[in-house]
């Protein structure tokens, strides 16, 4: 009887285990599905000195800038021959006078030499603030003119034009002056008044 006992539970714990063995095995877990693909990113090249001095604006200050120049060289000019009059004197004429007088000329052309050199250096450094700050100035007005361009155009980005980084660049993708045309409409520049005619 016993032995019966046990066979019967031997037979349910191995009917279960049976039963156990025989459910379908766990589904594997999910994987991620993999991330889209990236389109080709569209890109352009634009000259940002081209720009400047192609735009109107840029045409304007870069014309008041060549003004100041001529005009600085001309007073240059002025400083020179006039250090160059007092040596040919000096030359010409330094035998012949007293030692205070030749004196007082050498100090005229010491004075007249160093009166040069500072005007060229700050004539310089005038040429040099101006130059700066008009690039300064517009550059920060075609940066937002050159977002607009890149946006409508569904550009990934936009580089500036540099040969040293670029041996050649495909001039389809150049949009120097696309940005040129779109910052004259953004900053117009009004037109110089007319001349007054003289009076008769």
């Amino acid at each position: 009887m016993r032995k019966t006992f046990f066979a019967v539970i031997g037979l349910v714990f191995v009917s279960q285990g049976a039963s156990l063995l025989a459910q379908d095995p766990a589904p594997p877990p999910l994987q991620a599905s993999p991330p889209a693909a990236i389109g080709a990113a569209k890109v352009a090249w634009v000259d940002l000195e081209q720009v400047i001095m192609l735009c109107e604006e840029g045409k304007r200050e870069l014309t008041e800038l060549q003004q100041l120049i001529d005009k600085r060289t001309a007073e240059m000019r002025g400083l020179q021959q006039e250090a160059q009059f007092l040596a040919d004197q000096l030359r010409v004429q330094g035998d012949k006078l007293r030692v205070e007088a030749r004196e007082e000329l050498q100090g005229q052309i010491e004075n007249k030499n160093i009166q040069l050199q500072r005007f060229q250096e700050d004539s310089q450094k005038e040429v040099d603030y101006r130059r700066a700050r008009i690039t300064n100035s517009m550059t920060g007005k075609v940066l937002p003119v050159i977002q607009d361009v890149a946006k409508a155009r569904g550009l990934s980005f936009v580089m500036y034009l540099n040969p040293s980084v670029a041996a050649w660049v495909d001039p389809a993708l150049v949009i120097t002056d696309e940005i040129v045309t779109t910052y004259n409409a953004a900053h117009p520049v009004a037109a110089p008044p007319a001349a007054v005619p003289p009076q008769p």
